[in-house]
């Protein structure tokens, strides 16, 4: 068969499967206007619960300042080239420097993007004589990462210690035979469904197994503990994390990443992560920008304290109505409907055409069948206003699935 003719025949899975009716509304959805709280899709005024703005940095005066200055000062081409090679500078450094420091550990290593930097971090980790342990909830940057290991990998089933230690029980048989060592992954926030990963439970196993602890904390970083620098400061236990890895594009509305550990492992990575060898560097007006989101991250706290008053009037008001949130102790909040697809996909249309509300569906494979999960991201920006009238709306469009009315539109 054609190669060509295969790839169109199936599309790639069941997400490629819906693009020729879901392109540019359920997915690829275009959302105009400055970004906040409330955009523009379709020509229509929404109140948005979908972008990963958490403390509201994306367009805060001090930032877009930040970000206009070095561009005008740099121009978006400097540093030019990897920096390995060409493409280091002080600032780029500064700021790992303030990241390691903020996220309790001896220094840290900048990444272009976070999703290749995970990849690439699992990548530069492990060879053929080590053994991976993950979460099966773990975000697709991991799965990918842990795809280009060559030796055998083990997965246990979500946050579940008793899985866990079997797992590792396999792990130590190998590692005894081959000599190699095991790499333990898991997520700090879980990003579908805002449960914490159970750090400070899986930490005092490493006595006993001899392995290294890979947190991903892309939700966390900036959102959790008292200072905002991640989950394992929210846990107590930063000691115990000996790979913390956080992103921008959350808290910080930006592009990239870190790696922070111990100096030793950093430098190792510096020079053994492929991604970052042979990619060209951030560019200047990111990196002066990200300095720039960092410093009111820390600064003020009133932006993450807002975020959680948003978060808890959001997710109290849901489970008041009746609705099943899951098991979400983060500002992530799931709601989770009994539904089939066509429903899924009505139930959002009303919410975003009658109600003005904007907000992103997951179905299967994401979820079991017969489940409709709608995800709502809280962020500083919204208002305790925003909250009610969600609730109103998330009221009304419950009991009409309750009732089978979306069932009735489709065959209608």
């Amino acid at each position: 068969m054609d190669l060509f003719d295969k790839i169109n025949k199936n599309m790639g899975g069941p997400i490629g499967q819906h693009q020729k009716w879901s392109h540019g509304y359920f997915s690829f959805p275009n959302l105009e206007g400055e970004l906040g709280p409330h955009m523009i899709f379709n020509g229509k005024k929404q109140l948005v619960w979908s972008l990963n703005n958490y403390l509201g940095l994306a367009n805060h005066p001090e930032v877009r300042e930040a970000d206009a200055q070095a561009a005008a000062d740099y121009g978006m081409a400097y540093p030019m080239g990897a920096r390995m090679m060409s493409g280091n500078t002080k600032h780029h450094e500064e700021l790992e420097d303030s990241l390691a420091e903020f996220v309790g550990k001896e220094a840290a290593f900048l990444l272009n993007y976070g999703y290749q930097g995970m990849v690439s971090i699992i990548d530069a980790m492990v060879d053929r004589n080590d053994v991976i342990i993950y979460d099966a909830e773990s975000h697709a940057c991991i799965i990918d990462g842990v795809r280009l290991h060559m030796g055998k990998r083990f997965v246990y089933r979500h946050n579940d210690m008793d899985s866990f230690k079997k797992q590792l029980e396999h792990a130590r048989h190998i590692t005894d035979a081959t000599g190699g060592g095991i790499l333990v992954i898991t997520e700090g926030v879980f990003g579908m469904s805002g449960a914490q990963g159970k750090l400070k439970e899986i930490i005092p196993y490493k006595q006993q197994y001899n392995f290294r602890l890979l947190v991903d904390d892309a939700h966390g970083f900036g959102t959790m503990g008292k200072t905002g620098s991640g989950t394992h400061e929210a846990q107590n236990c930063v000691e115990g994390v000996d790979l913390y890895f956080g992103t921008f594009a959350k808290s910080m509305a930006g592009i990239g990443a870190f790696i922070a550990a111990d100096t030793g492992i950093i430098n190792y990575l510096r020079y053994n992560m492929r991604s970052q060898t042979f990619a060209k560097a951030l560019p200047m007006p990111m990196v002066m920008g990200l300095k720039k989101r960092f410093e009111l991250l820390k600064t003020n706290p009133q932006l993450r304290e807002k975020l959680w008053t948003i978060a808890k009037a959001l997710q109290k008001g849901l489970v008041a109505q009746g609705f099943d949130i899951g098991v979400t102790d983060t500002m992530v909040t799931p709601v989770f409907l009994k539904g089939d697809l066509t429903e899924a996909t009505s139930l959002t249309t009303e919410l975003r055409e009658k109600y003005g509300v904007f907000c992103s569906i997951v179905v299967y494979p994401v979820i079991p069948k017969g489940l409709i999960m709608i995800r709502l991201i809280p962020t500083a920006m919204h208002s305790l206003q925003d909250v009610e009238y969600t609730l109103t709306a998330f009221s009304a469009v419950s009991a009409k699935l309750q009732e089978g009315h979306y069932k009735m539109a489709i065959a209608s």
